[in-house]
């Protein structure tokens, strides 16, 4: 769908405050994405500073939900939006829930970083977690711009690399689970991996929710709770 089907109405106002509440996502979006890439840049550098800053910004992501849900409850009350308008004000209130989530578990990584800083770094200075970390940094990203572009194609590929961070995590859930079993004082710090690979695992999830409110928005499916190949024949039917 072209962004100029959305906003046309006899109220500038109204134009004016659907084109705010997008900008604001995006802006949100923005904060959030250097969450994640600060929460992981902390965790593999065993920067405390770094995650302490990660942690004392999620006010600002919090804060940036609870103005939009703001705005889109003015606007509903206000001009009682129907159709696309009214999809529209929905999915924004859908992903902001979402990226706010994801501040959480980018919070939750910077927390754990600070834990593991304390003790000896393995030898691959966590290569997998970076791995996790710039997947779902890119997911949360092409979700952001599929979100923008109101882009559907764009919004199911974003979608399919869930898929690789699952197996990702998986890999290295069986890792630690391995190192605890030869090694029973690592247990503690095989953990703390543990929750934030988890963490960030749950980061690509929200992702993936947030192109299914893209293409909820703009083909008006709701395509929730069913798999990729299910959604994309959904589409072309």
């Amino acid at each position: 769908m072209d962004k100029s089907k959305i906003g046309h109405h006899i109220s500038q106002q109204f134009n004016s405050e659907l084109e705010e509440i997008r900008t604001l996502v995006l802006s949100m979006g923005g904060l959030v994405e250097e969450q994640i890439r600060n929460a992981t840049q902390a965790l593999v550098e065993g920067n405390v500073e770094l995650g302490e800053a990660v942690i004392s910004r999620d006010v600002k992501v919090n804060k940036a939900e609870v103005n939009i849900d703001e705005e889109c409850t003015h606007i509903i009350a206000r001009r009682q939006p129907a159709a696309t308008d009214l999809r529209l004000v929905i999915a924004v209130i859908k992903t902001i829930t979402d990226l706010e989530r994801i501040g959480d578990q980018a919070e939750r990584v910077a927390r754990m970083g600070i834990r593991l800083a304390e003790v000896d770094r393995p030898k691959n200075n966590y290569h997998e977690i970076q791995n996790m970390g710039d997947h779902v940094a890119k997911m949360v990203h092409g979700a952001l711009d599929a979100f923008a572009r109101m882009d559907v194609e764009s919004a199911i590929e974003v979608s399919k690399r869930d898929n690789q961070v699952d197996q990702e995590y998986d890999g290295l859930m069986r890792q630690c689970l391995t190192f605890m079993m030869e090694d029973p004082r690592k247990i503690t710090q095989m953990l703390d991996i543990m929750w934030a690979a988890r963490a960030i695992e749950r980061i690509g999830d929200h992702a993936k929710n947030i192109c299914e409110y893209v293409i909820y928005l703009v083909k008006g499916k709701d395509v929730r709770h069913i798999t990729i190949e299910q959604i994309e024949d959904e589409l072309s039917r």
